[in-house]
């Protein structure tokens, strides 16, 4: 046990409260969660008046481009509610929400890693919808714009795979950390 000393224990209990400075940023987020569902909304009226009040038709293009549009809403609202929801919970204060008929099936077992992990495949997501939509209204597009999107795409896959890789490594190292010899047991491969 560590010599008592008031000053450092103000200290500490003070660093501990500064996580609670973030709790703001979150609030902002549910903000701008409402920005979205304000587009989804203005998107989702602007593509029932197309096919059905305006006097001219819309392409089925142009149809799969809004839905597609509506999708990476969603898909950004879904990020927001991860990084609200778990960065919450991860950094800030658990939430209490045991025995709560709607929580999550994710938020039990959140960390900084997962987090991260979850964050990563929604941003591919989004991507891979934005890739689609250019390559749907490719004609429309110049090369280059195309040839970074798909570079970008790729980068975002390689991020991810290397921040899986690193997770697991962390993971595996933990474990063994754990492990009542600190090693993992070799298999005799020699019969004896």
């Amino acid at each position: 046990m560590r010599p008592q000393n008031p000053a450092i224990d103000k200290l500490e209990v003070f660093i501990f409260w500064s996580r609670w400075l973030q709790a703001p940023l979150y609030l902002g987020l549910i903000v701008a969660q409402s920005a979205y569902v304000y587009l989804f909304m203005i998107e989702l009226w602007h593509l029932i008046h197309n096919l059905f009040f305006s006097s001219t038709r819309i392409s089925e293009t142009e149809v799969m481009l809004i839905v597609l549009g509506l999708i990476d809403v969603v898909m950004i609202a879904n990020l927001l509610i991860m990084v609200i929801i778990g960065g919450y919970e991860t950094f800030v204060s658990r939430l209490d929400l045991e025995g709560h008929p709607d929580q999550p099936e994710w938020l039990s077992h959140v960390n900084a890693g997962v987090l991260k992990i979850k964050l990563s495949t929604a941003i591919i997501g989004i991507s891979s919808i934005h890739l689609l939509k250019t390559f749907i209204n490719a004609q429309n597009m110049n090369e280059h714009t195309i040839l970074w999107q798909v570079v970008i795409h790729a980068l975002f896959l390689f991020s991810a795979l290397a921040m899986a890789w690193v997770d697991r490594i962390m993971t595996l190292t933990l474990t063994l950390a754990k492990s009542p010899h600190g090693a993992p047991q070799r298999l005799d491969t020699h019969g004896g």
